[in-house]
């Protein structure tokens, strides 16, 4: 092999031995994986066109997690593929594990990729509990990850938690065109809400398809409002007035209350309604999530009542927990559709409704462009707050 020289007499190697050098950098990343979803990760990889990384992940006797990682990372960018599933406390615990062992193993990047967080619906404060999806990011960043790939979370502030860049992308462009290209005569359809607090969503899907817009309002259920405990214990009253009134203009304008703090009105919901015209209509119930179905079940059955003539429901994470795939056999639900993010094999061979859009292509681009150090820009391009 001939060297060339410049103009100044030094050595350039030839044009061969430079493009090798630049695609040297996949080899700067590892993609390893727990027990969660491996199939996603074996897709990622392979649209990436690497090989997965060797890791095991298992359990001892005593349920230990125990992580163990055969190839060198040294140096390196890791990239953890571990999605939330119904075994969450597992699928946690061996993604801390795994981003801990890179992280003591001089790994110069640990980026987690958690297509479904976990415990994202635990994300405000209630009654005497805590915010858990907080709790879970702290946890998150002392393991070591410096960087978060996730996928539509429950609510966007989530990622506030975080005290490392979370990336949350988001599927409904996948969504949208399963609509257009999948869903007959969609041009017929009607996007609904199942509740007033998705109709931001629905609304952002209707536009953008020009398709009209139904809201479902009320409660089926009872909540737990009326609740016996320590909560609800009021305060001691006081019988006897004020002997001294107040003698100042200003204060002759200023109400008291009579007896004690004032009760909280209890908020009553009515029974489902429908907002919206539905007759003869498809109507696309669209959501982030769907775990339990019940009452997914139950506003199908009142858009059956209303004329709808077909009824899907298309969300990102399809948990689909306890017997959610009878339910939705039994229903008058047409199709379910969810995307890969969650591993719900099982599910499809219980009900033949459930169909998957793989979004391990979105993965995949998220990865390459954060180990180039490109700009995520355009896997946001019109992407508002509300998808």
């Amino acid at each position: 092999m001939l060297l060339q020289r410049n103009k100044l007499g030094s050595v350039r190697p030839p044009k061969r031995c430079r493009s090798d050098m630049d695609n040297t950098s996949t080899s700067d990343i590892v993609i390893i994986n727990g027990n969660s979803h491996p199939d996603l990760a074996n897709m990622v990889a392979e649209r990436m066109g690497i090989k997965n990384g060797g890791c095991s992940v298992f359990h001892k006797s005593n349920r230990e997690t125990i992580v163990e990682i055969s190839d060198s990372v040294r140096g390196k960018d890791i990239y953890i593929i571990q999605t939330g599933t119904k075994d969450a406390n597992n699928n946690i615990m061996e993604l801390l594990i795994m981003a801990y062992a890179c992280k003591t193993s001089s790994a110069r990047s640990i980026v987690g990729v958690i297509p479904y967080l976990p415990y994202s619906k635990q994300c405000k404060m209630r009654k005497r509990g805590c915010i858990v999806s907080k709790l879970l990011a702290k946890m998150m960043c002392t393991s070591g990850l410096t960087h978060i790939i996730t996928m539509d979370l429950h609510q966007k502030e989530i990622q506030g938690f975080f005290d490392i860049p979370v990336d949350n992308l988001r599927a409904s462009p996948f969504l949208l065109q399963y609509i257009q290209e999948s869903i007959p005569d969609y041009r017929n359809s009607v996007i609904v809400a199942r509740n007033p607090g998705v109709a931001k969503k629905a609304n952002s899907y209707a536009e953008r398809l020009r398709l009209g817009l139904a809201v479902i309002h009320g409660e089926q259920k009872e909540t737990d409002a009326d609740e016996v405990d320590g909560r609800y214990s009021p305060p001691p009253t006081r019988n006897s007035t004020p002997q001294h009134a107040p003698t100042s203009s200003a204060r002759q304008r200023t109400t008291s209350v009579s007896v004690g703090v004032p009760e909280h009105i209890v908020k009553v919901k009515p029974p489902l309604t429908i907002v919206g015209d539905v007759s003869g209509r498809i109507a696309i119930m669209v959501d982030d999530l769907i775990d339990d179905v019940q009452a997914f079940v139950a506003a199908a059955e009142m858009l059956k009542e209303n004329g709808a003539c077909k009824i899907y429901v298309l969300a990102t994470h399809g948990l689909l927990s306890s017997d959610a795939p009878r339910q939705l056999d039994e229903s008058p639900i047409d199709e379910i559709v969810v995307t890969n993010t969650i591993p719900h094999e099982i599910q499809k061979l219980q009900c033949h409704k459930i169909k998957t859009i793989d979004i391990s292509i979105l993965i995949a681009e998220a990865i390459r462009r954060i180990h180039n150090k490109e700009s995520m820009s355009y896997l946001f391009r019109n992407v508002t707050l509300e998808d």
